[in-house]
């Protein structure tokens, strides 16, 4: 038996046209998006930044969505599982405000003209995500009535169960006292918190926690908490960049992200804390 070293066979490299990898990820659409408008080389990195930000708003959905369609059909594994993977995601997505938490003033001064009337308050993708946390409002759809498949995705969006209300619908079934008037809301308006709604999970978390409704309500905790995070970084970002400037494409700025961060998700399941 020879025991010469023999090099590792070579892979196969010619596949003939674009390369299987290349045709599932679509690696050159995604690296070749990215089109500066000033000559500053940090608008690259804001650029590039925001654009993963989009990429994990849509995977987000695709798991609150997920999650939704199982609670539909009281599937609640299923629901928990999925919504423990958009945890992690939530944790990649906050992690992308890294690159851009210590802009100062002049630094993001350089390349702000660039973006003209753009702001993420426009985000569609957001939108939605906004929406499955039942933060709904239909004037939200305005500024995409240009854009007629993303505006019907968005009304389509509006019009339909918020996760959370999905959630409120599975404990009625499941024998919990939500009240009718929660479970027939309209559910294309924002969800206000209810004071029976919180009795309902002041009993859950008074009861066995090892229960699906009450795993159920940490998972949900546990997003409630990463969204939290997302609006107060992005606050401290705006802040250190910028101030309390009035934000591009005529938003409010910080103003507008110091009400945003106040405000909680899920909130009968923080409230109900205190009371068991």
């Amino acid at each position: 038996m020879s025991h010469e070293a023999h090099e590792p066979e070579t892979p196969h490299l010619d596949f003939g046209g674009t390369t299987p990898y290349e045709d599932y990820v679509k690696a050159d659409v995604l690296t070749h998006l990215q089109h500066t408008l000033s000559d500053d080389p940090g608008e690259m990195v804001f650029l590039v930044t925001t654009q993963v930000m989009e990429l994990w708003f849509t995977v987000i959905v695709h798991e609150w969505e997920t999650a939704a369609k199982a609670l539909r059909r009281d599937d609640v594994p299923a629901a928990i599982d999925a919504l423990k993977r958009s945890v992690r995601e939530l944790e990649a997505l906050n992690a992308s405000w890294r690159p851009l938490s210590g802009l100062t003033p002049a630094q993001f001064n350089s390349y702000r003209g660039a973006l003209g009337e753009g702001s993420g308050f426009q985000s569609a993708m957001y939108r939605r995500l906004e929406f499955l946390l039942g933060d709904k409002s239909a004037s939200m759809l305005v500024p995409h009535r240009g854009t007629p498949r993303v505006h019907a995705e968005l009304e389509k969006a509006l019009h339909e169960p918020s996760l959370y209300d999905e959630v409120l619908r599975l404990l009625a079934r499941r024998g919990h006292a939500v009240p009718d008037d929660v479970l027939r809301r309209d559910v294309s308006r924002k969800y206000e918190p209810s004071a029976e709604v919180e009795a309902v999970w002041t009993a859950v978390y008074a009861g066995d926690e090892r229960d699906e409704a009450a795993r159920l309500g940490e998972a949900l905790t546990d997003v409630a908490e990463l969204v939290w995070r997302w609006r107060n970084d992005h606050l401290v970002a705006t802040r250190r960049a910028m101030g309390a400037k009035a934000g591009t494409g005529g938003s409010a700025g910080v103003a507008w992200l110091e009400k945003r961060a106040q405000k909680s998700v899920f909130p009968e399941l923080w409230t109900a804390r205190s009371h068991v």
